[in-house]
């Protein structure tokens, strides 16, 4: 990470997060950040350097999230504290159309998961979305997951289908999706 960027650990609702910035950062404009990992792994410091590279690049402050992981915090935790992020942000007067939300492979799927949430309770949006290789199909039906593997360069069915972990979040996800749909990405 640059040495120029500047840290700052927040608790946003219940939920640990970590603001990043460098001089010039316009901070009434935020990129709300979900780090990937197949919702199992990952964190704010594995993914230090590309959230706070993107924030310098768009000239706003960001906000990684360290939303709960499972299995230990099947869903739906990871939304429900991807919405704590969001409503954090909204109560500390951060217009929604100021809000980027973004995140990459199960970040890429929680931002849009959060952003359906958002649309289908009729809450304002966010003025962007970022979303790098998301993992949207948590079932892994899809034709894509084998169709544009050679050239996402993160989401693979088969490390997907290795991953016992995710293996078992998976399962647990799919029982819960048929109860949530209209939340999920598909």
């Amino acid at each position: 990470m640059a040495d120029n960027v500047k840290l700052i650990a927040v608790d946003a609702d219940g939920v640990p997060g970590e603001w990043s910035s460098v001089a010039g950062s316009d901070p009434s404009r935020v990129l709300l950040f979900f780090h990937g990992g197949g919702y199992c792994s990952g964190s704010i410091r594995s993914h230090r350097r590309m959230v706070s590279e993107a924030g310098r690049a768009a000239k706003v402050r960001t906000l990684a999230i360290a939303y709960r992981l499972a299995p230990e915090h099947p869903f739906p935790t990871a939304l429900d504290d991807a919405l704590a992020a969001w409503f954090f942000l909204r109560q500390t007067g951060i217009a929604a159309a100021h809000i980027a939300i973004g995140g990459d492979s199960a970040g890429g799927g929680l931002t849009a998961a959060l952003i359906n949430f958002l649309n289908a309770t009729g809450e304002e949006m966010p003025g962007c979305a970022w979303l790098v290789s998301p993992w949207v199909d948590l079932t892994m039906s899809g034709s894509t997951l084998t169709g544009k593997e050679t050239v996402d360069p993160l989401i693979h069915k088969s490390y997907l289908e290795e991953n016992l972990p995710l293996r078992t979040f998976q399962r647990r996800s799919i029982a819960l999706i048929r109860e949530f749909p209209r939340f999920l990405p598909i």
